[in-house]
């Protein structure tokens, strides 16, 4: 990793796999040193059943695996509680 690292951004996929991007480094286990992977963009399991883990091999399609539904989060931009002023209103032709 260098110190213009780029951030790290964790996508759950839908009932699927961990996307990981950026600049990250995974230790192989408890105590071991963390590795680059090699490349900037991993799938993480989710489902428990992949047969090269951390990594996702597929296997969450063969098992059904279900991921559970993100929580409901406010919008980061809510909208005033107030009436729509007519000025608001695009003008006829735009």
């Amino acid at each position: 990793m260098t110190n213009e690292s780029e951030p790290v951004i964790i996508t759950p996929c839908p009932d699927g796999p961990l996307l990981v991007r950026g600049d990250f480094r995974i230790a192989p286990a408890p105590g071991r040193p963390a590795e680059a992977p090699g490349r900037k963009v991993v799938a993480l399991c989710r489902c428990g059943k992949s047969g090269i883990p951390p990594m996702c091999d597929g296997s969450h399609k063969l098992v059904g695996f279900r991921a559970p539904a993100p929580e409901k989060s406010a919008p980061e931009n809510p909208a005033p509680d107030r009436e729509p002023d007519p000025g608001d209103a695009p003008s006829p032709g735009e």
